[in-house]
């Protein structure tokens, strides 16, 4: 069964649940961007172990947009038998007037000297769609945690309260990170589209397309959950490990095709080029941490780029 439940994410953008400790620099840990395409580069084959070592290959890539996120206040988390717990948070002097779209900003604010009992820190950004060619200003909000001991984590916190923060500030070129991203959306399908089953005979009676097994299990006086059984497909938050960052770059000139790309338009901030496909639709949210346990087999370099399709 793989997923279970199968039920629709409760929000567009991920949710993410952990976070990486061995991260030597003290910087976010995460960053988001906005789905654009595919296309496809032709890269020198770096990899050692590889058939096609040093020779010029096709790799599919996957272009996010990323424009500058915003810091929009510092958590501070108190640790109890149970877990952790939200103990205080200080938020920027000056927010953007499109979060009044999504919360209700607040008059006071305090000061991140006055909060002095908690045990770990943690960043709240907001995206800022309003750069970018999305046609909408509804910005997103959610947590990015920080490297480094508590006392380098409150640093770092105080003096980006408040300001944009890049991609190139939080990811390098041949790094590896965990992509979170919500699935595109399929709404009810039966069992062959949901679970990939097979067809019946075409003689079978009472349907081909249906299951085909004696049933759920009646002592249980139940249907199990272990009978492919149609319901909603797509809508579901899915994580992709150890995606290899191809590039990163400040020059959308590079990438844009005359007309645009189809269900997005141009790209006219920071992009990243990731290796492979990414779940979700164009326009959608994606959501990149660092990687939490990495490959050895992909290069830390990047391979270099001899052509880029547009």
């Amino acid at each position: 069964m793989q997923y279970w439940p199968r039920r629709r994410a409760t929000r567009i953008y991920a949710r993410v649940r952990s976070w990486i400790s061995d991260v030597k620099d003290i910087k976010m840990l995460g960053f988001a961007g906005y789905k654009v395409g595919m296309t496809h580069l032709i890269v020198t084959d770096n990899r050692k172990k590889s058939t096609t070592a040093n020779t010029e290959i096709a790799v599919p890539v996957t272009i996010i947009e990323c424009p500058p996120l915003k810091v929009l206040s510092v958590r501070f988390y108190k640790k109890y038998p149970y877990g952790l717990s939200v103990s205080s948070e200080v938020l920027a002097e000056k927010l953007d007037k499109e979060l009044g779209r999504k919360i209700k900003l607040p008059k006071k604010t305090k000061k991140v000297e006055d909060v002095k009992d908690f045990d770990q820190v943690r960043l709240l950004v907001h995206t800022q769609p309003k750069l970018a060619s999305l046609g909408k200003k509804k910005p997103e909000i959610f947590e990015i945690g920080i490297s480094g001991s508590k006392e380098e984590a409150i640093n770092f916190a105080k003096e980006q309260l408040g300001k944009e923060i890049s991609v190139a500030d939080v990811f390098k070129e041949g790094e590896q990170v965990d992509i979170h991203a919500i699935t595109k959306g399929k709404g009810f399908q039966g069992p062959v589209k949901r679970f990939g089953i097979k067809r019946r005979f075409h003689k079978s009676e009472k349907g081909v397309r249906g299951p085909g097994s004696l049933g759920g299990w009646r002592s249980q006086a139940q249907v199990m959950p272990r009978v492919p059984h149609a319901g909603q497909t797509g809508m579901f938050q899915r994580t992709e490990l150890n995606k290899h960052i191809l590039k990163i770059s400040e020059k959308p000139e590079e990438i844009n095709p005359k007309g645009g790309f189809v269900r997005y338009g141009m790209v006219k901030n920071s992009y990243m080029l990731l290796k492979g496909s990414v779940a979700g639709p164009a326009k959608r949210i994606i959501r990149f941490n660092h990687a939490q346990r990495s490959n050895h087999l992909i290069p830390k370099e990047a391979p270099p780029i001899e052509y880029i399709s547009r």
